[in-house]
């Protein structure tokens, strides 16, 4: 066999490394190799037939109360309510959309596993919860959410029209509850847990399973049990055998109730500035005296902070809540519930 010449070899090489550059362009520009299309993507499997993005109308209601949240050009409103909502709760309108599409029933209970009287074993006669979706023209599907089950890690679900039962994560009814929570304190309406947008905490007390107080250089974290009663984590609950089981101190469980449930009807009593650095000397905000931070349940990014400045007057505070920041005044009685709170169950961690 003869050698390939020098000549011969010229225009054989650039057309060789052409080839191969080929494919490499493809790879880098599409993501993967020509010709392969990969595994097609899976469709979600939750109970939301349509995308999120699709559904423009959302009612909630519970017993009495409702709300109703629509999907303006600027964003997601509360009927009622002037604007668009702030980006926290319209956060939670997209993940509350989101979880319902893509989370997936732990079980299905078929109507022939049913009798008249299992859906008020579940919570579902009548549903605590009833969330409506609509398109621009048509109802999507009506959720009716009901109690959870006996582990307490799951929430019986049923959809309008359908007789069939289902068992969704904890994290999908929670959310839809945060949410509803959320409007209705917004949209303000009678009762001390409902008063509008000058409520400090965009959520009820009920919705929040923990709180941390950091005090004189000192953290003091109070948690929920799987009851719902309070307590403080250090030095008070015991570990039940077989488990991690907080269990509350029932004198305690009460003083501390007590402290936090002020926090529904809380109000900010004046707005004084932009929480900008310059302005936290002025107001005894760059070192607070107390700082809150708020949690709802299975989270570990607070819900809220809010900081206890200098005195404003004799019975007002300088005070500063996030994620907003602005630099407030609430009553001097707030934060002084805190401290008393402190003094009372043993301060610090």
């Amino acid at each position: 066999m003869t050698p390939a010449t020098p000549a011969a070899l010229g225009w054989k090489v650039p057309v060789a490394i052409g080839v191969l550059l080929v494919p490499l362009f493809a790879l880098a520009f599409s993501g993967q190799w020509p010709g392969f299309h990969g595994k097609p993507p899976s469709s979600p499997k939750g109970l939301l037939a349509v995308a999120p993005n699709e559904v423009e109308h959302i009612d909630i209601r519970s017993d009495a109360k409702s709300i109703a949240i629509r999907r303006q050009p600027g964003g997601w409103t509360i009927e009622g309510v002037e604007g668009v909502v702030p980006a926290e709760l319209g956060s939670h309108v997209d993940t509350a959309l989101k979880f319902l599409r893509v989370s997936e029933p732990s079980r299905e209970i078929a109507a022939g596993e049913l009798a008249a009287e299992s859906y008020a074993a579940f919570g579902l006669d009548p549903p605590s919860e009833v969330a409506v979706l609509e398109t621009g023209s048509a109802i999507v599907t009506t959720v009716n959410f009901g109690t959870a089950n006996p582990a307490g890690t799951s929430h019986y679900v049923r959809l309008g029209g359908a007789p069939t039962v289902y068992l969704m994560p904890r994290h999908v009814t929670d959310e839809w509850r945060l949410l509803f929570d959320m409007g209705r304190r917004l949209h303000g309406g009678t009762g001390s847990a409902s008063r509008g947008a000058d409520l400090l905490l965009p959520v009820s007390m009920a919705q929040v399973w923990a709180v941390e107080i950091v005090a004189g250089g000192k953290l003091t974290r109070f948690e929920r049990d799987a009851a719902g009663t309070w307590f403080k984590h250090t030095g008070q609950h015991t570990h039940m055998a077989g488990g991690d089981l907080h269990v509350a101190d029932p004198a305690q469980a009460t003083i501390i109730d007590s402290a936090f449930r002020g926090f529904d009807a809380a109000v900010a009593e004046t707005r004084v500035a932009r929480g900008d650095v310059r302005h936290l000397a002025q107001y005894g905000l760059v070192l607070p005296e107390l700082i809150v931070l708020f949690y709802v349940r299975d989270s570990s990014t607070p819900m809220a902070r809010l900081e206890f400045g200098a005195p404003a007057d004799r019975l007002d505070r300088y005070a500063r809540l996030a994620p907003d920041g602005a630099i407030i005044t609430v009553a001097e009685f707030e934060p002084r519930r805190l401290i008393d709170l402190l003094k009372a169950v043993g301060a610090g961690s």
